[in-house]
């Protein structure tokens, strides 16, 4: 049996405990609103940043585990109602500024941690929870692993550095997914650089058992190898990934390329004649998404093209600033999840009624490099 230490309490928003390992210790965190599926709020950020980085500087870590209470979801995005109220107050800039901030630093500091980061990606993988789970070393999907980027359904764009990781994908890939919301599973996560491990949700255990009963090195680049040895021998003994529907529907993707326009991409996708139901579950996202956001999707991936990390996710905060002014973010929230009527209002009803001028506006700099937010997010 593990010896596993809590060092806080079991009733935190993030609960945090170590694991004596044969030599080392394993750090875990565990995502604790298992009702909200783990929805990423303010608390939880503010309690895994510091403590991400004091297992940083802690000689005794060798390595951390990131996952999620409950069974369901490692984490089904941000805490958007929040947001919503803020919003709906009348002065959203401050509280808005605040939290994405926080979660971006959060995210970008995961990208750039040194010592391995296991992220335990079980359930349903959304929005915020995508971006812990993006820039972590060791990623492990499962058979109920259900990973999306919903944001065009509530007036949003695929944040959370996604203007960094949509671009690691197989061409048009990124696009598509922002685009219409579709959801994807394990193998499709392995295929377009979301994942890099599979095991059965039952392994978790054996896999545990593995990271403590291994002898842990003094560098973390050896501790990463060490990792990545004892996945593989998990993932080869959890069976046949379940089948995805990204390589299957690649070179249906991939013609998105030969559209110029914004509106050629779209009307070729609401076009498709097709009884794959993934592909028509994504035109009906599409359609009912907003439009305002595919034309964020489209200009951000377009303009992210040969950002470093650090230069999208301070893109990304002025982008969404803006979103919490102008109005559609808050009506698609309204829409799913406060008054759950399934009907927002779109101010922009099509590609058509949107000025250039107003896309625009969320790429106009809100800040110089001394006093923007993130400035102290480095080049990398």
């Amino acid at each position: 049996m593990t010896n596993v230490t809590l060092l806080n309490h079991q009733d935190a928003p993030v609960v945090f405990e170590t694991a004596e390992a044969a030599s080392g210790l394993i750090a875990i965190a565990t995502l604790n609103a298992p009702k909200s599926l783990n929805a990423l709020n303010y608390d939880m950020i503010q309690l895994l940043e510091p403590q991400l980085r004091k297992w940083a500087e802690d000689d005794t870590v060798a390595m951390v585990i990131l996952k999620g209470a409950g069974e369901k979801a490692f984490c089904a995005g941000g805490d958007v109602v929040s947001l919503h109220k803020a919003m709906s107050t009348g002065e959203p800039a401050n509280y808005i500024e605040d939290f994405f901030s926080l979660e971006y630093k959060l995210d970008y500091l995961i990208h750039c941690y040194e010592k391995p980061i296991l992220l335990w990606g079980n359930g349903i993988v959304m929005g915020g929870g995508l971006g812990l789970m993006a820039g972590a070393s060791h990623r492990v999907v499962t058979e109920t692993s259900r990973i999306a980027m919903p944001e065009l359904t509530i007036g949003l764009y695929p944040d959370v550095g996604g203007s960094y990781f949509l671009h690691k994908m197989p061409e048009q890939v990124g696009l598509f997914l922002g685009l219409t919301a579709a959801s994807i599973n394990a193998e499709d996560a392995l295929f377009v650089n979301l994942a890099d491990h599979y095991a059965t949700a039952d392994k978790y255990d054996a896999m545990l058992t593995a990271i403590t009963d291994e002898k842990w090195g003094k560098t973390a680049s050896l501790n990463h190898e060490k990792l990545t040895k004892i996945l593989i021998s998990i993932d080869n003994i959890s069976g046949r990934v379940p089948k995805g529907n990204v390589k299957d529907n690649l070179e249906v993707i991939q013609k998105l390329a030969e559209f110029d326009s914004l509106q050629g991409k779209i009307d070729y996708i609401q076009g498709l004649d097709t009884e794959d139901k993934w592909l028509t579950r994504a035109q009906k996202s599409l359609a009912h998404g907003c439009p305002l956001s595919c034309a964020l999707v489209e200009r951000q991936l377009a303009n992210s093209k040969e950002m470093t990390l650090a230069q999208c996710f301070k893109m990304e905060l002025g982008m969404s600033v803006r979103c919490g002014e102008v109005g559609e973010f808050q009506e698609g929230v309204r829409a799913l999840l406060i008054d759950k009527d399934g009907a927002p209002n779109w101010q922009f009803k099509s590609l058509s009624d949107i000025d250039e001028a107003v896309v625009d506006s969320f790429f106009t700099p809100r800040w110089d490099e001394q006093t923007h937010p993130l400035n102290s997010l480095t080049s990398s």
